[in-house]
């Protein structure tokens, strides 16, 4: 009887625990959001053989995702994300290759979770000789060959460092990549008129900048509504570095250093661009195209600016395809 008696008391007891767990994790959240981001992270690399690492390189600690492949003779994957973007934005197509490569996916310095130094240059040419550095300490010697794949800036980033190392880099793949005057678009004459059209500063412009890079709405991240002002204060906190990078890599002098040095790419390379990208403009394939004669070509039906997310089988076979059948200039 006495047992019945306290169950109630118990039960509440763990209920009142349980509760104060969960609150105190929302107001962690909220102050943190980007553990929000990390925690979902997690998530998706449930299962997934990834497990995340460090590395001290070029003067930064770099945040990065690995797994090796079935083989330990296959090649190695280095896949570098865009412009906002983090390691995660990779998930997707990391699912979709399953275990056929090795893979390294960093996030690049001043981003996310890797360092950030005040001051310091993040640019095209600057993060393409810290990749370098990257993939000459971390990822040469495993499997037989390294496969570089940039998307939007990384594609821009990929570039300089493909064509200024050759010998780092076996193979290249340049998703929606940056770096090239393409046809106007409402995307590409705000970054050329000053202003970030990534920026956000509320809702409104947090689902803007969401419907910007996504076409399909089963793609896009579902964000609880209790996250979105700690995630709109996380991005107005990054917005002076978001301007400082843009200014670097959309209105200095080596805005388009990428299309200029292109042309020294000698390695099988791939150019993938979308029809529907609203913020590369799909022109940017065939001006590439111009550069990289040698590179396989794919123009993707159906998807928004960021395809290895929306179209993640459709990347892998494209990726299979460079290191299957891409030839040298």
């Amino acid at each position: 009887m006495l047992l019945m008696a306290l169950l109630p008391l118990v039960a509440f007891g763990v209920l009142a625990m349980v509760l104060a767990l969960l609150l105190g994790g929302m107001v962690l959240l909220r102050r943190k959001p980007f553990l929000l981001l990390r925690l979902e992270g997690q998530h998706l690399r449930r299962g997934s053989g990834l497990r995340r690492c460090q590395a001290q390189v070029a003067e930064h600690r770099w945040t990065y995702l690995r797994r090796a492949a079935a083989d330990p003779a296959a090649p190695s994957l280095l896949l570098v994300h865009g412009f906002t973007g983090s390691k995660e934005n990779w998930l997707p197509l990391a699912h979709a290759l399953g275990a056929r490569y090795h893979l390294f996916i960093p996030d690049l310095p001043g981003w996310a979770e890797s360092q950030r130094i005040d001051g310091v240059d993040y640019g095209f040419a600057a993060q393409a000789e810290r990749l370098a550095a990257f993939a000459a300490q971390c990822v040469r010697g495993v499997g037989s060959e390294c496969v570089l794949v940039g998307h939007s800036m990384g594609g821009g980033i990929a570039v300089l460092a493909a064509a200024r190392h050759p010998d780092l880099f076996d193979r290249v793949g340049l998703l929606n990549a940056a770096g090239v005057r393409f046809a106007d678009n409402a995307f590409g004459q705000a970054v050329l008129d000053g202003e970030n059209p990534f920026a956000v500063y509320d809702a409104d412009s947090l689902r803007r900048y969401i419907d910007t890079v996504f076409l399909l709405a089963p793609s896009k991240p579902r964000i609880p509504s209790w996250a979105v002002p700690s995630i709109v204060a996380w991005r107005r906190g990054e917005a002076g570095f978001e301007q400082q990078v843009l200014a670097r890599i959309g209105r200095s002098e080596e805005a388009f250093l990428p299309f200029e040095e292109a042309a020294r790419i000698g390695q099988p390379a791939l150019l993938l661009n979308c029809r529907q990208d609203m913020v590369i403009d799909a022109s940017a394939l065939a001006l590439y195209a111009g550069r990289v004669p040698q590179a396989l070509q794919v123009l993707l039906d159906g998807s928004g600016h960021m395809s290895i997310v929306e179209k993640p089988d459709a990347i892998a076979q494209a990726i299979e395809n460079l290191i299957q059948r891409g030839v040298p200039r």
